[in-house]
């Protein structure tokens, strides 16, 4: 394998990607006194990566093969805005061989390993090959060229169940089935294959053998042209929720000392087979005694951030000078681990819903401040559009601290001062998560969120006095701002009077069937709030930061929200709330929803039927498939019944809330 020639300085960077990892690059080579070009589609016009940017080219249509995976649209864009190299992020074309030849044709730097490289180390099967060459261990599996069924299944019963069917050429959990049975295979085969070729252009497939409650180990990589290769310590990304990590931590908590020297040597020796150039990553399974060889990721991870706060290096910056044709700046000596750093995933998702993405309008974005070990990449601010065309991720939240305990503590708090409106995201679940004694302890393999799933997401305890008084001071306040009058004036503060006393009701919904009335006493005197049985003194202020410090019977406490019309958005320290304030002058009545209607949940494109007219269900049985977001979303029956009628075909695209099916029940 050759390695890359040492190249020029440029001052004109391309980043070919979007959202959260765009934001990234751009930060470091504006820092590094480069010029940035960003690249969007028509859906990303108003984008943060787009605003962060120099100059920005619009690539086309929203779909993302017609805009960020168009080759030649990136390729022509660098050539307009005069870029002389192009950084890919992760995911869209970042692993694409064909993209990285297209570059070096073009006389442009592309900010990675070579296409012979990327060939080499990219296609899952072909790694596989070169590692058992290198004598690298890996997992018992079928890495051959030839898919058809029949080839595919003999390799499974060979194999033996459970089998990991994935996707060659990809990661992301796309294109990866876990099959627990021979009856399994088949439909797994097929879904797999369709999910693979939307996502990544190549429905090749391995089949391995699935490691019982595994531990997902990985290893940073980077080489320079100049024959020098270094590791940068290990990561653990083994909490995971369909193949797709959740939350990642540096270093390991499961190596010791001499395991995590034994892991970082055989990554070297898997990059050093090829004669790796750039950043990389050597992924292994581990059963808890052994560690496996998975893949190696050509690319920079959506987890590099941990390994930079222990190791207090740039991976941007070392990809970026690498790409200059400089040598490393470190030996491996002199690469040094501190502390421990863990990072969160925050996704616009429902996990209320089966994780069902959510997209919409970012009303509010509320984050604490990077500091004190907290760091935050995000992709995303208020204004901003969620689609439904691209990946949900809106951000990481990044800890760092002495110890795993404290990097722990802090990411947490990082996640409760967080609050995003208008969309729903994964927050709540993410906290539950880390905070869990389990994880705490280390008592966990990549299964562990699926057996823990109903702990992780229960529902919110009912809102008390303080969420109440919290409501009720965050519409008063609202009122106030919207009047123009004086917050902390006592002409304003709850329609202060020198004489008399009054009172105003209040009605909040915090669910069908939920409602809670509250009264406000006001005027000559302290406020007082009756929340039923009780009547408690009420006092609050807005604090510098737009937080509500609400006092109840001298009990001082902070409490963000959002109020939105009617809808009131909560956090206090009990948790996260959503109230709905009735109008009392509205006639409103709760709006009923009939179940038989399997409707769309999100725009998407139906994939597959499942099911046949008139056919009978039992509850949660499959009716049909839709791609949302680039992952697959199966729609259920939500009660046992018949299948009444199918309103949708494959290859239809469907809007949100668009009725696709209906059930009827079964008589009793």
């Amino acid at each position: 394998m050759q390695r890359s020639k040492m190249v020029r300085r440029f001052r004109t960077l391309l980043i070919a990607n979007r959202g959260e990892i765009a934001c990234r690059v751009i930060r470091t080579a504006r820092a590094m006194g480069l010029r940035t070009v960003a690249v969007y589609s028509e859906a990303d016009r108003g984008a943060m990566h787009v605003a962060l940017a120099d100059e920005a080219v619009l690539l086309g249509p929203a779909r993302a093969r017609d805009s960020y995976l168009n080759i030649e649209r990136v390729i022509e864009a660098a050539r307009q805005t005069g870029a002389e190299a192009i950084h890919p992020g992760y995911g869209s074309l970042s692993e694409n061989a064909e993209f990285a030849q297209a570059c070096a044709a073009a006389g442009i730097v592309f900010v990675g390993p070579t296409a012979d490289m990327m060939l080499a180390m990219g296609s899952k099967s072909g790694s596989k090959a070169l590692m058992e060459k290198a004598g690298v261990p890996l997992v018992p599996g079928y890495h051959g060229e030839a898919q058809d069924d029949a080839t595919l299944s003999g390799a499974a019963e060979k194999i033996g169940f459970p089998v990991l069917v994935k996707a060659s050429a990809g990661g992301g959990g796309r294109g990866m089935r876990v099959v627990q049975a021979a009856a399994e295979l088949a439909a797994a085969i097929v879904s797999a294959k369709r999910e693979a070729k939307a996502a990544f252009g190549d429905d090749r497939l391995l089949i391995e053998k699935y490691v019982d409650n595994p531990r997902h180990i990985e290893v940073q990589v980077i080489g320079d042209s100049h024959g020098n290769l270094v590791s940068l310590f290990e990561r653990e990304c083994t909490l995971q929720r369909r193949h797709q990590k959740v939350i990642e931590e540096a270093p390991s908590p499961t190596l010791d000392a001499r395991q995590r020297e034994a892991v970082c040597a055989a990554a070297r020796k898997a990059a050093g087979a090829v004669n790796y150039v750039g950043a990389g990553t050597i992924e292994f399974v581990s059963d808890g005694k052994e560690v496996f060889f998975i893949e190696m990721n050509t690319r920079l991870q959506v987890e590099h951030p941990v390994t930079e706060l222990i190791t207090g290096i740039d991976l941007v910056e070392w990809q970026l000078r690498v790409a200059f044709g400089e040598r490393l700046p470190l030996t491996q000596d002199q690469i040094t681990m501190n502390g421990h750093a863990i990072e969160a995933r925050l996704y616009a998702e429902n996990p209320a819903r089966n994780f069902m993405p959510s997209v919409g309008t970012i009303g509010t974005w509320r984050a604490p401040a990077e500091a004190d070990g907290l760091r935050i990449d995000a992709g995303y601010r208020a204004g901003d559009t969620v689609s439904p065309y691209y990946d949900a991720m809106l951000a990481k939240v990044i800890a760092w601290a002495a110890t795993r305990q404290g990097a722990i503590d802090r990411l947490n708090r990082g996640l409760e001062e967080t609050d995003v409106r208008g969309i729903v995201t994964n927050i709540p679940f993410l906290s539950a998560l880390v905070t869990h004694p389990a994880v705490r302890a280390n008592r966990i393999d990549t299964g562990f969120i699926e057996r823990e799933l109903k702990t992780l997401t229960a529902a919110q305890a009912a809102a008390g006095d303080l969420e109440f008084g919290a409501a009720v001071a965050a519409i008063l306040a609202d009122e106030a701002k919207a009047a123009g009058g004086e917050e902390h004036s006592p002409w304003q503060a709850f329609g202060w009077m020198p004489v008399g006393r009054r009172q105003r009701v209040f009605v909040f919904r915090s669910g069908p069937g939920s409602e809670h009335k509250v009264t406000l006493h006001y005027g000559n005197g302290p406020a007082t709030l009756s929340t039923g049985s009780s009547e408690i003194a009420l006092a609050w202020s807005v604090s510098s930061d737009g937080v509500l410090d609400v006092t109840l019977d001298g009990v001082k406490s902070r409490a963000a929200a959002v109020v939105e019309g009617h809808e009131l958005y909560l956090r206090t320290r009990n948790g996260r709330f959503d109230l709905h304030w009735v109008d009392p002058f509205g006639g409103e009545t709760e709006e009923q929803t009939g179940e038989d209607k399997i409707v769309a949940p999100l725009p998407g494109t139906v994939v597959a039927l499942l099911a046949q007219e008139g056919a009978t269900l039992e509850k949660g049985a499959p009716i049909l498939t839709l791609e949302v977001m680039k992952m697959e979303q199966t729609l259920r029956a939500p009660f046992a019944g018949i299948l009444k009628v199918i309103k949708c075909k494959v290859g239809d695209i469907v809007q949100e809330g668009v009725e696709l099916a209906e059930v009827e029940p079964i008589a009793a």
